[in-house]
């Protein structure tokens, strides 16, 4: 992976190498894109949202943008429910079962015991949850994320970009894939301080003790999102990572208010490419490649690969597949000098080939 190129979204893998990714969890990255399809082919592929919209800038959406993805390189058909309520969830979810569909996504932790009902009543139905897990049912297919790597690197760059040494964090609700990132980032900032002999203090997170910053729900730039970041802020952060979903506004909100100089990591999709209206405070993102995954599997049915779920067929993104990784700096590229580039590859090197623990 190219760290500081296009996200590697763009690219994509040739069936036979599609199939070897999503079999292994943890094969090549994409290297060829397919050639689009003209006519749609008998392969319906159906997704339903966590609450929230499918332009929602954050999980949901990249999942929707593999879906769409897959309809335009691959010719599939789709179908996309969301939910406004946790009550939507069965319902969408059987709906996407009566409509046939060849497989469908359920997106969050927040679908798993709905999912896995689904899974457990319907066991010739292919089904795949993201950020979750199958509960002994082989037809669900898990897909994980190792998203303390590219908050690892993410954390390095906040340290190096921030002037008062002291950078934040915090979470939607505290649950693995929300603490991993922080962790990440935690200690992505202790590799900084480690090279440079500068302490950098991370406030939001302690790893050691599990203790942070929770706004205690997923709803987009909530008021709780706001106090968080104004409350870190006037702690001496010049640099926020909210790790919950869509908080960016919040985020920038708080930034003119009390320190206009301040920056923000995006989170699950490339915000500065995706969200103009707060492109201007965002220094980089960790991106959980969530649209690859999608199309990842899509493309090994479509192909006449075999669907593996339970966790043999478990998918994990990583920065050595492309499932995760930062962003580019763009406007902030002329700020982070070329050594430190260098060095964050050599990090990013080192968790591939595990040299390096981005926990630690």
């Amino acid at each position: 992976m190219k760290l500081f190129s296009r996200s590697s979204a763009a690219k994509a893998l040739s069936l036979a190498a599609i199939s070897a990714l999503v079999l292994s969890g943890c094969a090549a990255a994409p290297e060829e894109t397919p050639t689009a399809t003209e006519e749609p082919i008998s392969f319906l592929a159906c997704a339903v949202s966590d609450e929230g919209s499918w332009n929602d800038k954050s999980f949901n959406e990249a999942v929707y943008d593999g879906l769409k993805r897959a309809e335009a390189e691959l010719g599939v058909q789709i179908k996309a429910a969301e939910s406004n309520t946790a009550d939507d969830f069965e319902p969408n979810l059987q709906v996407m079962v009566d409509a046939a569909c060849d497989v469908t996504f359920g997106v969050g932790f927040n679908l798993v015991a709905a999912i896995n009902k689904l899974a457990a009543a319907n066991p010739s139905v292919n089904m795949a949850i993201v950020d979750g897990w199958s509960e002994g049912n082989s037809n669900l297919k898990p897909i994980y994320y190792s998203m303390n790597e590219s908050s690892f690197l993410a954390g390095y760059v906040a340290a190096e970009y921030s002037t008062s040494k002291v950078i934040g964090t915090y979470g939607g609700i505290q649950i693995p894939s929300v603490t991993d990132f922080m962790s990440g980032y935690y200690y992505g900032a202790q590799q900084w301080a480690k090279d440079n002999g500068t302490e950098v203090r991370v406030v939001g997170w302690d790893p050691a003790t599990e203790q942070g910053d929770f706004t205690g729900n997923f709803a987009p730039n909530s008021p709780e999102s706001k106090t968080i970041s104004l409350a870190q802020l006037n702690a001496g952060a010049d640099v926020i990572f909210p790790v919950g979903g869509d908080q960016f506004s919040a985020v920038a909100t708080a930034i003119e208010e009390v320190n206009p100089a301040a920056v923000m990591v995006g989170v699950d999709k490339d915000i500065a490419l995706t969200n103009d209206a707060v492109s201007k405070y965002v220094l980089t993102s960790a991106e959980k490649r969530m649209a690859n995954a999608v199309y990842d599997i899509i493309a090994v049915m479509v192909a006449g690969g075999s669907f593996v779920g339970g966790d043999e067929g478990a998918y994990l993104g990583n920065l050595a597949n492309g499932g995760t990784g930062i962003s580019p700096f763009y406007d902030f590229d002329s700020k982070i000098s070329q050594a430190v580039k260098d060095r964050i590859a050599e990090l990013e090197a080192g968790i591939i080939d595990g040299s390096v623990n981005p926990l630690g």
